[in-house]
C-alpha cells in the first residue's frame, strides 16, 4: 500500500482527532488485536494523532494490516457505516457533516483493499521477520517454505508448522521460560500467548466488540493446532502409503499465509512487551 493509498484510510477513519468511534480504552485495546501495541498508550496522544503516527513509522505490512482491521470493523460495527456508504445525509443531525465525502473514501478504500496481493503482502511479512528472528535456520525454514509451496506443497505445509514452533521457542527462551520437551505445538503456542497476554482471557469484558476481539485471537490460537492437523496428514515428517495424494499449491498457501499471519502477532506482541516498538 502506497503512502497516498494509506492517506485516503487516514481520512475515512480519523474524525476531528478521534478515530471512529472508538474512545480511547476502546482503541488501544483494538490495535493491541490487530498488531500488537496499543497505540495511545504508546504514543500518548489523541487517537487520530496516534494512528497517523503509527502509520508513518510502522512496516508497510503492519501499518497495512491495521488499516485493513480497521476498515473491517467499519463495515461491521460502525454505526454510521450504512449512510456514509450510501451517501445518505441526515438534515436532523445534530453535527451535520456530508456523508458524499465519506461515500467517496471509503469506495477508494474498498478498491485498494480488493487490489492488494495476498502473495505480496506474506512475502513482505517474511522478509520483516527474516530480519527480526536473526537466525539462519528460522530463515532457512522461511525461504524453503515459499519456494517450494508450488513445486513441493507437502515440504511447505510442514515447514509452516515448523515456522511456528520455532517462533514460540525463540520466544519463550529469550524470555527465560523452561521449555518441556514434552510440549507440542498446541502447548507452545499457549505459553507464548500467556507469556505475551493476548490470550482471550486477556481483554476485559468491559471493552467495546470483546466478544469480536476474543475470537480473533482464539482463531490465532486455532491456525496452530489446525495447521499441525494438515501436517499430520499431509505435510512432511511422516510416510506415506503408495495411494497418498498431496494437497495443492493453494491450499500450501493457506497453510503459509496463516502461519505468518500468527507468527507476525506473536513476534510483534514480543517486541512490544520488550520495549522494542
Amino acid at each position: 500500500m502506497t503512502n497516498i493509498e494509506k492517506g485516503i484510510f487516514l481520512k475515512l477513519f480519523v474524525r476531528d482527532g478521534y478515530v471512529l468511534d472508538f474512545s480511547t480504552s476502546e482503541f488501544d485495546t483494538f490495535s493491541m488485536a490487530s498488531i500488537g501495541t496499543p497505540l495511545c498508550s504508546k504514543y500518548k496522544q489523541s487517537k487520530g494523532k496516534s494512528l497517523t503516527a503509527f502509520i508513518n513509522d510502522a512496516t508497510s505490512e503492519l501499518s497495512t494490516k491495521l488499516l485493513l482491521d480497521l476498515l473491517s470493523y467499519y463495515e461491521t460495527s460502525y454505526p454510521n457505516f450504512e449512510k456514509e456508504r450510501d451517501g445518505i445525509n441526515d438534515p436532523y443531525a445534530l453535527v451535520t457533516q456530508d456523508n458524499t465525502v465519506y461515500q467517496k473514501l471509503y469506495a477508494q478504500c474498498k478498491e485498494i483493499a480488493c487490489g492488494l496481493s495476498p502473495n505480496q503482502f506474506s512475502d513482505s511479512m517474511t522478509s520483516t521477520l527474516k530480519e527480526a528472528f536473526s537466525s539462519d535456520y528460522i530463515n532457512k525454514q522461511l525461504s524453503i517454505m515459499l519456494e517450494n509451496q508450488a513445486t513441493n506443497p507437502t515440504e511447505s505445509i510442514g515447514k509452516a508448522k515448523e515456522l511456528i514452533e520455532s517462533c514460540c521457542e525463540t520466544i519463550l527462551e529469550r524470555s527465560s521460560v523452561a521449555i518441556n520437551k514434552d510440549w507440542k505445538l498446541n502447548n507452545l503456542v499457549d505459553e507464548t500467548m500467556k507469556l505475551l497476554k493476548v490470550t482471550p482471557d486477556h481483554v476485559p469484558e468491559t471493552a467495546k466488540e470483546a466478544k469480536a476481539i476474543k475470537a480473533i485471537l482464539g482463531s490465532l490460537k486455532g491456525i496452530a493446532s489446525n495447521i499441525a492437523i494438515i501436517r499430520n496428514a499431509y505435510g512432511s515428517g511422516h510416510g506415506k502409503s503408495d495411494s497418498y495424494k498431496g494437497l495443492q499449491e493453494r491450499h500450501a498457501k493457506l497453510a503459509i499465509g496463516s502461519s505468518i499471519t500468527l507468527v507476525n502477532f506473536l513476534w510483534d506482541s514480543f517486541e512490544r512487551q520488550n520495549g522494542k516498538q
